[in-house]
Order: structure tokens, then sequence, then C-alpha cells
């Protein structure tokens, strides 16, 4: 059992990191395509460079071993990001294809955080 949810756990951080990794990168390098997400939903154009720098960021405190809190933080990070973006979507009215992104990522974030193994984990019972 503990190998099968490890497998489930790596899985879904591969897709989570290369999701936010990948629209990380695209908005630090302000691709045409992120420019005009952001400017349909009316959000200023720097944003994508404070989001590009934290996204990347929080996939490598979510890769790397130890720094158990700090990947408490980015998985919230990206939660709040990302139910963010589907929210925004929503209040303009978008259909399913513009936060279909949104709702997968969302839904990575959540199982990695679940399946995580012991050692990536804050032991609450110990502090």
């Amino acid at each position: 059992m503990e190998k099968r949810k490890l497998i489930i756990y790596w899985i879904f951080t591969a897709l989570l990191s290369f999701g936010m990794l990948g629209s990380g990168i695209a908005q630090l390098v302000r691709f045409k395509n992120m420019t005009e997400i952001l400017n349909h939903l009316g959000y200023p154009p720097y944003l994508m460079t404070i989001l590009g720098v934290w996204k990347i960021l929080a996939v490598i405190a979510i890769l790397l071993p130890g720094f158990k809190l700090l990947k408490e933080w980015a998985y919230a990070g990206l939660f709040f990001t990302m139910t963010g973006a589907f929210i925004s979507h929503m209040y303009m009215g978008d259909g399913l294809k513009e936060f279909i992104g949104s709702i997968m990522q969302t839904l990575f974030i959540l199982l990695s955080w679940y399946f995580r193994p012991p050692g990536r984990k804050i032991n609450l019972q110990q502090q």
C-alpha cells in the first residue's frame, strides 16, 4: 500500500511541477497567451512576474527534500493561486475551456499534498 501511495504522490507531483514550472516560465518571459489571459481577467502585466517567480520557487520547495514547513506554504500558495484563477475565470463568464487548467492544477495540488510521504509532512504531534 505504501508503495502505491508513493507512486501516486510522484505522478501527481510531477504533473503539478510540470504545469507550474511551465506556466511560471511562460509568465516570466511573458508569452503572448499568458499576457492575453491576464489582460482578459483585468490583471496588470507585472503580476506575471510575481506569479512566475513564486510558482517556480514553490516547485523547487516541493521537490527538494526537507523544508517541511516551506512545502506546506508552497502547496498553500499554489492552491490559492489556482483557485483564484478559477474564480477569476468564473467571474468573467469564461467557459470550461478557459478554466480547465486551473481546475486540473488544483486537483494535482490536492492529490500531491494528500499523498506526500511521511518524510515530507509536518508531524504536528511532536510539536
